[in-house]
């Protein structure tokens, strides 16, 4: 697990030079051992280290860290375009559990309407059913966004779906064509799963509600990480496609908050049926054969015919339409 030290450590090495571990011990008053102990830590993290004798340290890949600034300053210029909403508050932070479970602790006691948490490191990353979710600390980018809204859950069935949209929009937006979404929330390209989505709410069954939008998005994915996780994966970078400048991080992040933020206001007024015919069309399944894996182990096959106004997925067997409201999609192999 990466520390609050650990990050430390990284912020000074991350200009790519080398630092003796005589020096990184000094600055932030540990032992070597100790420093020695902490930048293994960041090796599990994703991050690569090379250590040459006499030289010290240095990060193989210097990430592009996680800046508050920056990001407040592309919503500025945003702003100026008239693409994103000035009640955003963005906060980041090195290392937390997990950055919904966090605001939903602070819906608690105060408004989190427009509050934007990113996190370079998350110990408690969750996705959708209890998975967890692996990111790598300057290679991935999780946050979360909580909104307000008078409705109840009934009307935000289909948040989630049109969450996906906005998010596709804001990486064509950046450059990043070619990602598509697969029901119910996940981020694909190629049919590799490149990042996810997770709405969570607090409020009465007819309102008000809170909401806690929770998005991971793979940017720089090592090899080691992707063999790790178990499933097939890719992220933005492969996306850009060899020769594209490196991804900036901070932009990328106020360029999601910003589309979200006019998503996330749209769907108050006109709900999932504004945006279902668009997710229609970014869907990486739709009108293919597919097996749907039920929560309780069972399958369903079926042509993919679309989403209802709810969200739910509709399947076709022939005549016969039947909607489903949780699963995963898997292709049936033909």
């Amino acid at each position: 697990m990466l520390t609050p030290l650990g990050f430390s450590l990284l912020r000074q090495l991350s200009d790519g030079a080398f630092h003796s571990g005589e020096d990184l011990a000094a600055t932030v008053g540990l032992t070597r051992a100790r420093v020695s102990q902490l930048l293994k830590q960041a090796e599990t993290a994703g991050l690569s280290l090379e250590r040459v004798r006499g030289l010290g340290y240095r990060l193989t890949t210097a990430p592009d860290f996680l800046n508050a600034d920056e990001v407040r300053r592309a919503l500025r210029e945003l702003a100026a375009k008239g693409e994103v909403f000035p009640l955003l508050d963005v906060e980041i932070v090195d290392q937390i559990g997990s950055t919904s479970t966090e605001l939903l602790r602070r819906s608690q006691r105060r408004d989190i309407h427009g509050a934007v948490l990113a996190a370079e490191w998350q110990s408690a990353g969750r996705g959708r059913r209890g998975k967890a979710w692996t990111a790598v600390a300057g290679g991935s980018l999780t946050f979360s966004l909580g909104w307000r809204y008078e409705q109840g859950a009934g009307f935000l069935a289909g948040l989630s779906l049109a969450v996906g949209v906005a998010v596709v929009r804001a990486l064509e937006a950046q450059g990043l064509p070619g990602v598509e979404l697969k029901w119910p929330n996940d981020l694909v390209h190629r049919h590799l799963k490149v990042g996810g989505i997770l709405v969570e709410l607090n409020g009465d069954a007819l309102g008000p509600s809170t909401v806690v939008v929770g998005v991971g998005v793979n940017v720089r994915l090592p090899a080691g990480i992707r063999r790790s996780i178990g499933e097939p994966v890719s992220d933005l970078t492969t996306v850009a496609g060899r020769g594209a400048p490196p991804i900036d991080r901070n932009h990328l992040l106020a360029r999601l908050a910003s589309e979200l933020a006019s998503t996330l206001d749209a769907y108050s007024r006109a709900g999932f049926p504004a945006f279902a015919a668009e997710w229609q069309r970014r869907h990486a399944y739709q009108g293919k054969p597919v097996k749907l894996l039920l929560p309780d182990g069972a399958s369903v096959k079926g042509t993919v015919a679309g989403v209802d106004s709810t969200g739910a997925l509709v399947l076709a067997d022939g005549p016969r339409r039947a909607r489903f409201l949780s699963g995963e999609i898997s292709l049936r192999r033909t």
